[in-house]
């Protein structure tokens, strides 16, 4: 095994748990599922700590806030709260108000129910990613921290590596191609790989860690 080979693995070994799994979302290809994952997408891409995104995306679910429905039918008072009480501080007057919109736009459009906008973008991810930024908050960095997470059950958006993870790649001298990561991975799921660059790249701690184990 060589270098690269190590690194990955011990990457993976250490510190490859997705954000949904963290957020405690059991992802499945179930309107459920799909919508916690596009509001942790929507969380995570502000400008703040992910473990403050993941304790917000689980405060979100203990308020009763885990389905478009209920989100775009709470008061925006009650969405601020519970903001709030994940740490989600900075952000949680404008973030309150954009998850409000997007469960409503969600519920209006597709019925609730992200599978069928992803039958709408008929399996072309550039699509898929385009309609995503459709949802008020979800830019480009939203639409690919979704597409990441859901590579799990919509295979065709795999192998989806993006930029960040890229970074994490390059951060841990690794080359920073896809092909060649998923290539180095072996069984890894690139789900699970893609998590664990990330990380590397938002954590100098996670790198270095990794490569201290790789020897």
């Amino acid at each position: 095994m060589d270098r690269d080979e190590r690194v990955v693995r011990e990457l993976v070994r250490a510190h490859g748990q997705t954000y949904a799994e963290e957020a405690g979302i059991r992802l499945k290809d179930t309107p459920q599922p799909l919508y916690r994952l596009l509001v942790l997408a929507h969380l995570l891409s502000a400008r703040i700590r992910g473990s403050i995104a993941v304790a917000t995306a689980r405060a979100l679910q203990e308020a009763g806030l885990g389905d478009p429905r209920r989100m775009a039918g709470a008061d925006w008072q009650e969405r601020v709260d519970a903001l709030g009480r994940g740490g989600y501080r900075r952000y949680d007057e404008r973030t309150a108000t954009q998850l409000g919109e997007a469960a409503e736009l969600l519920t209006e459009r597709w019925g609730g129910d992200l599978r069928r906008l992803r039958r709408e973008a008929d399996g072309e991810v550039p699509e898929l990613r385009r309609l995503l930024q459709e949802f008020p908050g979800v830019g480009p960095a939203g639409a690919d921290i979704f597409l990441r997470e859901a590579q799990r059950v919509w295979p065709e958006a795999a192998p989806y590596l993006d930029r960040k993870a890229l970074q994490g790649a390059e951060r841990l001298g690794l080359p920073a191609e896809p092909g060649r990561l998923v290539g180095l991975a072996g069984s890894t799921e690139p789900a699970v790989l893609a998590a664990a660059l990330v990380r590397a790249a938002v954590d100098k701690e996670v790198a270095e860690d990794s490569l201290d184990r790789a020897g």
